[in-house]
């Protein structure tokens, strides 16, 4: 048996079963601690490729083992949230079979809709495994980045004591709409830098040491509300980039 193939999928296991129990708590409501275990999944599939690629043990086994994990993560995780937020936002629960349950209790179909997030992730996360342009980048913003967007917003409905915010992340109707572009940000044709480290060279990795300051400028100033304003950020970056790059 060789040790050195088992780290990195077992790393891989462990976002599976953090994505497993945040899809549980995001269920029951307690959205803390599904953030907390969509953070510490994210962790882990960060460190299971970088450990494939340390070990020199990358393989199609890990690969479609991490889409897998992925998928639960930051695929089905961020749809249940949304899922729950809409609720919320309607005051109604998305009971039963698709609004009416077997004892008449009646809510709304509307809370579904954000599982929309959730097929448009396995949607890219299909495209992402066939797709070779995103060996070293990314098309389309990565199902992770969705997924912290996502699972911040609960906290920042929770602990924001800024009036606007809170009606804006009340409104069914913005829900909606994030839930569209998001989705459709997932499947873009955007090319987006990646934060995968192959090396710490500061020259070749400049673009990530700026988007990685600017990130922890962000979370100590704004704390979880600086999650939207980090993902928006490594848009723009991105775009800011690539329109500096050469033309080949």
């Amino acid at each position: 048996m060789n040790i050195k193939k088992i780290i990195p999928n077992a790393i891989t296991l462990a976002n599976l079963l953090c994505g497993t129990l945040a899809v549980i708590f995001a269920v029951k409501g307690d959205f803390t601690a599904t953030a907390f275990l969509v953070v510490l999944g994210i962790v882990f599939d960060f460190f299971d490729g970088f450990a494939a690629r340390m070990l020199k043990v990358q393989g199609e086994l890990g690969k479609q083992l991490d889409s897998l994990a992925d998928m639960v993560t930051s695929g089905v995780v961020p749809g249940i949230v949304m899922m729950q937020l809409l609720a919320m936002a309607l005051d109604k629960d998305p009971v039963g079979y698709f609004g009416v349950d077997p004892y008449g209790a009646t809510g709304s179909n509307i809370p579904y809709l954000g599982l929309i997030i959730t097929l448009g992730a396995g949607y890219r996360l299909a495209k992402f495994n066939i797709d070779e342009r995103q060996s070293e980048s990314f098309i389309g913003v990565p199902t992770p980045a969705v997924s912290l967007l996502v699972v911040s917003l609960p906290l920042i409905l929770d602990y924001t004591e800024l009036v606007s915010i809170r009606e804006l992340l009340s409104n069914s109707y913005v829900l909606l709409f994030l839930t569209a572009i998001l989705t459709y940000l997932m499947n873009a044709e955007l090319p987006l830098f990646s934060l995968k480290f192959k090396s710490f060279d500061i020259k070749t990795n400049l673009v990530k040491y700026i988007f990685l300051v600017f990130s922890v400028l962000m979370l100590v100033l704004l704390k979880v509300a600086a999650v939207p304003v980090v993902i928006l950020g490594y848009v723009l970056i991105s775009l800011i980039q690539n329109t500096l790059a050469p033309k080949s």
